[in-house]
């Protein structure tokens, strides 16, 4: 490597940097230009496909003094280029099918280097104008998506409140999980909000508010199926994470209605108080979607608050023809989406959004210097504060590919998923684990001999076997990830076809509108030749199954 050039440290030099761009034959004007004309061919060729531990990695970031002198910009592009985006993830590549992030339209990249050129931020008027009512546009919009069809004059009704400084329709934030916590936050200062002389649990605390209402503890009920940002609601939130109390699923992976009621009934004789019912609308691991109607005549026959987390499978709502999937979803107090899946929208914006606008009341904030009474400042019913302008971008993909786009592509991803669960079925060798209800799906690689012998041997027997097959599934899925062609995820599931036992599985996810189906075949027949590699490592026992076979 040749030796680094150090620019010097003048105010000259410095105000070159905020006022001058680079030139056009430079690095970064380079990079910014291959990215603009063609992305995917630029982290392509940049982005190296063969897998590089991360302890090799790890070695090009061990200095952690920062440098006395300024260097020259071409010179930290060039060695970001080679050191960073060489080693990044492929999230658009159409056959790494794995991650929830998908390919993103053209038309972002120039919105987003406006965005970030214009720096607004979302907490107050002052830091952001024309932001703010944009935002709250954004947000009514998804609201009305969500909640419309409840409403009986929407004109009238959206018209009244969309602007409202008293009042608030969700929020912007930086994915589910703020989404989740603020949904938990409202839900939990309501249930234990002002009465009498106790002033509520956002002044007098927790433990005090206990004692007032007379709670042995403060319970979230939700699936086995819940996402990890419920457990860290309740970790900030101070009910303790053991008080996620999570209700057991069904075949298909969608909470049991029973057991929930039976739940509820024992914790209500236990004097726990409910604060809130969680709804899964696209599970992560398999994108099962709970029985929201149910889960919402629940939470409305005892007076809970009921949010439905649908950060993952919330789009939907965007196409007609698969919205029914999510009926009962307009009666939730709270709604996670998160634009930065499903939306094409890139990541960090996500959005909370509450049925009835005077919700946030309980959590409003103020402050002398900014978020003053009666201002506008979105900041006041927000968890975090200082936000960039995300909802441009999703005020722009919303504008440009319409609501009928969208059905486009969320049906052309639910079809995708269809058709490559039939491709598993009726391979011998592959195994359905579970199939998609959205995008979703897990399966696993089972030579035919091998299932054949799973279906006469004894339980013992088959829970060797399921171990032996575990292994393999772990090593296939590492192997293709390592060779950088293609990539899909792994999970764990206790399906009751195995009777509860674990099994390991690979995980898809089919939101990506470039994946063919034949990315799709290949990635099967790529998985099938990794397997056929792995023969030397499979132990003894599998193998005997196979020769026997």
């Amino acid at each position: 490597m040749p030796d680094k050039r150090i620019a010097a440290a003048t105010e000259e030099n410095l105000y070159r940097i905020f006022t001058i761009p680079e030139e056009p034959d430079s690095t970064l004007s380079r990079i910014e230009q291959e990215v603009s004309q063609n992305l995917d061919g630029f982290l392509r060729d940049h982005i190296v496909a063969v897998e590089k531990p991360l302890s090799e990695i790890e070695k090009d970031f061990l200095d952690s003094a920062m440098p006395e002198e300024p260097q020259f910009v071409s010179d930290i592009a060039d060695e970001l280029l080679h050191k960073l985006v060489a080693q990044s993830v492929h999230t658009s590549s159409p056959s790494f099918i794995g991650h929830m992030t998908s390919a993103l339209p053209y038309f972002l990249l120039p919105l987003s280097k406006l965005m970030v050129g214009l720096n607004q931020n979302l907490v107050k008027i002052e830091t952001s104008k024309a932001f703010t009512p944009l935002e709250r546009q954004v947000i009514g919009m998804l609201h009305r998506i969500a909640y419309g069809s409840t409403r009986e004059n929407n004109d009238g009704y959206y018209e009244h409140y969309m602007h409202s400084a008293n009042n608030s329709l969700g929020a912007f934030c930086s994915g589910g999980t703020v989404a989740n916590i603020s949904a938990l936050w409202i839900a939990r200062n309501t249930m234990l909000g002002p009465n009498g002389n106790f002033k509520g649990v956002a002044k007098e605390g927790l433990y005090r508010a206990m004692l007032h209402y007379g709670y042995d503890r403060v319970v979230v009920l939700v699936s086995e199926r819940g996402h990890y940002s419920l457990s860290k609601s309740a970790d900030i939130l101070g009910i303790g994470r053991q008080d996620i109390v999570t209700v057991p699923t069904d075949d298909d992976n969608k909470i049991r209605i029973d057991l929930l009621a039976q739940t509820i009934t024992e914790l209500k004789q236990q004097n726990a108080g409910i604060m809130a019912i969680v709804g899964i609308a696209g599970t992560t691991e398999t994108g099962s979607v709970d029985p929201l109607t149910a889960m919402a005549d629940l939470a409305e026959l005892h007076k809970i608050h009921f949010h439905v987390d649908a950060a993952w499978g919330g789009a939907t709502l965007l196409s007609e023809n698969q919205r029914p999937k999510l009926a009962g979803i307009e009666r939730a107090d709270s709604i996670t989406i998160d634009a930065h899946k499903q939306m094409y929208v890139p990541m960090g914006a996500g959005m909370v959004l509450f049925k009835d606008p005077h919700s946030t009341d309980v959590i409003e904030h103020h402050a002398e210097y900014i978020l003053r009474k009666g201002s506008k400042d979105l900041g006041s019913h927000t968890l975090e504060g200082s936000r960039p302008g995300m909802s441009m971008l999703v005020y722009a993909c919303l504008k440009v590919m319409g609501r009928k786009g969208y059905q486009m592509l969320i049906d052309r991803s639910i079809n995708t998923a269809n058709y490559f669960a039939e491709l598993i079925r009726e391979d011998d060798d592959f195994e359905l684990i579970t199939a998609p209800e959205l995008c979703l799906l897990t399966y696993r690689y089972v030579p035919k001999v091998v299932k054949d012998f799973m279906a006469t041997c004894s339980t013992d027997e088959k829970i060797i076997i399921n171990d032996l097959l575990n292994d393999l599934t772990r090593f296939i899925q590492k192997k293709q990830r390592e060779s950088g062609k293609s990539f899909v995820s792994r999970t764990r599931l206790t399906p009751k076809m195995y009777g509860g036992q674990t099994i390991t599985v690979f995980r898809t996810v089919l939101a990506n509108p470039l994946t063919t189906h034949d990315i799709l075949k290949d990635i099967l027949q790529e998985q099938r030749e990794i397997a056929k590699e792995s023969w030397r490592s499979l132990p003894a026992i599998l193998k005997k199954v196979v020769q026997q076979g």
